[in-house]
């Protein structure tokens, strides 16, 4: 007689983020002892004595565990630069090619993405490359210079989003403008490009971002139609 098939765990078998991972471990582990325990069939065990099998104690006593180690719950905010160092270096990223484009009026086209809110005129300022809690922090406390325009990663709504009202504008370099990001501009109104790809940029270099160009078409991410709102640098004449 063949095996009986086996159906594929509920969640899936290899968690993207840490904390999720070592949680959900935790619960299968203990869940799985407990069960054993009963001697019982699941269909019995699991309706019926669920909070035998994982209670709200063990919620807790899990969290904690986590907390004793020197975990803190701000991955969230900077799983990105955790996850893809390479892809967000800080203060600066590989450069994506256009650094090759002469500069026309004053600028020259550092980089491109995707337009969340159109505008009727273009926004300019100094960037801030923004990547810590601490600097978040410290806008908290000081304020946001006005005119900043922030360039975070594809994690960096999250991060930012206590002061966001704040920027005058924002290069994201990841997401699309579907992402939370893009939900948070739209509410705050705040001048957003997605999905960016830029040549280096340093705290303090003035950009300019072309929010007058249309956002993507519903379709834009299937079709590889992106990527047409442009980022200039704004040189001097020396």
């Amino acid at each position: 007689m063949s095996e009986p098939a086996v159906s594929p765990p509920k969640w899936g078998t290899t968690e993207m983020l840490p904390l999720p991972a070592r949680f959900n471990a935790a619960v299968r582990e203990r869940v799985a002892e407990r069960f054993a325990a009963t001697g019982g069939a699941w269909k019995d065990v699991v309706f019926e004595r669920t909070y035998d099998l994982f209670s709200e104690d063990d919620a807790r006593a899990v969290e904690q565990d986590a907390l004793d180690s020197g975990y803190r719950f701000d991955f969230s905010a900077t799983v990105s630069m955790e996850s893809e160092p390479e892809k967000y270096k800080r203060p600066e990223r590989a450069a994506a090619g256009f650094h090759e484009s002469a500069a026309v009026d004053g600028r020259r086209q550092v980089g491109v993405g995707d337009n969340v809110i159109r505008k009727t005129a273009d926004v300019t300022g100094p960037v801030a490359l923004i990547s810590t809690i601490d600097q978040v922090m410290d806008y908290l406390a000081d304020g946001v210079p006005e005119g900043t325009i922030a360039v975070i990663d594809d994690s960096g709504g999250t991060l930012t989003a206590p002061i966001i009202e704040h920027f005058a504008g924002v290069i994201c370099l990841g997401g699309t403008v579907r992402s939370h990001l893009g939900i948070l501009a739209r509410e705050y109104d705040v001048p957003t490009v997605m999905n960016s790809r830029i040549d280096t940029l340093r705290d303090g270099d003035v950009v300019e971002i072309e929010v007058t160009a249309a956002p993507p078409a519903a379709d834009a991410y299937e079709t590889g139609d992106t990527g047409h709102a442009r980022i200039w640098i704004v040189e001097s004449e020396a």
